[in-house]
């Protein structure tokens, strides 16, 4: 088994309760803004999880070279617990059982296609912003 450290742990915790609470946060705000009527909560929180994890790995490892505490609270503990696949998986799912196949697909697709994307993205900007 791979050992870590005590503070990781907190690290990853404390990260968990802040990125959920975000989560929380703004998939309800997108919902109320957007309806109820697609994903549009989920599909918001890992667009930008997708975008920051890219973004942030740039930022953590080649220009400030952070802490394995620092990673494993933005990263694994934050990030993690921000963005949502079993909430994605569940609405594709009862998409599916509504017989919404349209959506369903829309869902899958717009997902990972934005969800690609938004990594991408967040990696050339962190290479723009911070390259020397």
């Amino acid at each position: 088994m791979q050992s870590f450290h005590f503070l990781q742990l907190i690290a990853v915790g404390f990260g968990g309760a802040l990125g959920a609470m975000a989560r929380f946060m703004l998939s309800n705000q997108v919902y109320a803004w957007w309806g109820r009527d697609f994903a549009w909560g989920t599909l918001a929180v890992n667009f930008i999880g997708s975008f920051a994890i890219g973004f942030l790995m740039i930022l953590m490892i080649d220009k400030f070279h952070a802490s394995v505490e620092m990673r494993s609270f933005l990263i694994v503990g934050f990030l993690g617990a921000f963005t949502t696949f079993s909430t994605f998986s569940f609405e594709t799912y009862s998409f599916l059982q509504t017989g919404e196949i349209t959506k369903a697909m829309l869902n899958i697709g717009v997902s990972v296609l934005s969800g690609l994307f938004a990594v991408w993205f967040g990696i050339w900007a962190g290479k723009q912003i911070f390259s020397p």
